[in-house]
């Protein structure tokens, strides 16, 4: 079992992927509240907290935020609430539930598929400098 202060959320990466690592630093340069921790899926925490909530990481290779004691959302429902998190103009980004979540994860598993194509891919995951080592787990 993987101990997170109930007033975190966790966000589980593709932690060689270099779309992922940077999208990482965008949520840590705007969670002004301090809400987020990370880890990456490749990590020991990562494997850990994805055999306790049965997710098959072969199957969903992507994004999963979990809120301990409330629930987890993978892909761009994940994405989505975290974006709202960040509040003020973040908020438009909320849009995106009008559309359905079948066509929202159409179009992030397309990016998913070619994220190594076009943006890279690290050969292990990113290590934190000491100011951010506080955000993650492992």
């Amino acid at each position: 079992m993987v101990d997170i202060p109930l007033n975190k959320k966790l966000i589980l990466f593709d932690g060689v992927c270099n779309l992922c690592n940077n999208s990482v630093l965008k949520v840590i340069k705007y969670d002004k509240k301090n809400t987020f921790l990370f880890t990456a899926l490749q990590s020991e925490t990562g494997k850990k907290i994805t055999k306790q909530l049965h997710i098959d990481t072969q199957k969903v290779d992507s994004i999963i935020l979990y809120e301990p004691g409330i629930s987890y959302d993978i892909k761009s429902t994940a994405a989505l609430k975290v974006m709202n998190d960040f509040g003020g103009i973040w908020q438009l980004t909320q849009i995106g539930f009008l559309f359905p979540e079948s066509f929202r994860n159409f179009i992030y598993d397309f990016i998913a598929k070619n994220r190594y194509k076009w943006f890279g891919k690290k050969e292990s995951c990113m290590i934190p400098t000491k100011e951010l080592k506080a955000k993650f787990l492992d």
